[in-house]
């Protein structure tokens, strides 16, 4: 089947393809995610009360050591206004209204999580927003028909298994525009005398055992052919954290 690449096919079709939170209440929430979900990330993502309190501006700041602000206008600063944008999963806080925001009325804002309950949030966000639009899916399997200028991961493949990391890659390579790009705002290996990465060991081994891959390997490793595609890398705070911009070579 040919891919529309026209930003104005996924506009029309959308509102039709979107699940809403209506046809959603009934729906067993075990249907809509992995077993990793459950038994991992539980606490924080499909637990409904610890959901309500996490989605908050300032638990964000205080989960990324105050460096919020730089991680988002990172991932902004490389959105255009009229632009077509898929983001792979929804994120607490306010980016996904930002991000949203950004591409504007003239553009495309597609949101994806696999979760009941993270969809209904990111569904709300985006209510006033005719142009953007929530999808229940797993980013590994995503797909409306369309191509995107802007394919973008921020902080989800730290959260899951080294197989569902390539997968992952793999559909946003699939779903990225030739003239596109990938951004991917995550963890990264910390400087070896960084006291924070005193605390993100013992927080990994407890809570995000996922996480260490990325501090053993580059993302390009998931499934990024350097042969195809140029990578522009960025780390801050002391190589805590990674930005990448993936384009066609």
């Amino acid at each position: 089947m040919t891919q529309s690449t026209n930003p104005d096919s996924a506009l029309d079709k959308a509102p039709d393809l979107a699940i809403t939170t209506e046809n959603l209440k009934d729906m067993p929430i075990e249907e809509h995610h992995p077993e990793y979900m459950q038994e991992t990330y539980d606490w924080a993502y499909v637990n409904p009360r610890n959901v309500k309190l996490l989605d908050r501006e300032i638990i964000v700041w205080i989960l990324l050591f105050l460096n919020a602000g730089r991680l988002k206008n990172r991932y902004l600063n490389m959105l255009k206004k009229g632009s077509s944008v898929w983001q792979v999963a929804h994120v607490y806080g306010d980016l996904v209204a930002k991000a949203a925001d950004k591409v504007g009325a003239e553009g495309v804002f597609h949101l994806s999580d696999l979760t009941k309950i993270q969809f209904e949030h990111g569904t709300e966000k985006l209510k006033d927003k005719p142009w953007a639009h929530a999808y229940l899916s797993d980013a590994s399997a995503f797909d409306e028909g369309v191509l995107y200028d802007s394919v973008c991961s921020f902080f989800l493949l730290h959260e899951v298994p080294n197989d569902k990391k390539r997968e992952v890659v793999a559909n946003m390579i699939k779903k990225v525009k030739d003239d596109g790009q990938m951004i991917f705002v995550d963890y990264h290996k910390p400087h070896i005398l960084h006291p924070i990465g005193y605390i993100l060991r013992v927080v990994n081994k407890l809570l995000e055992p996922y996480a260490f891959a990325l501090w053993d390997h580059e993302i390009a490793y998931f499934g990024i052919d350097e042969n195809i595609f140029n990578i522009e890398k960025e780390t801050i705070f002391g190589g805590v954290y990674q930005i990448l911009r993936v384009t066609k070579r």
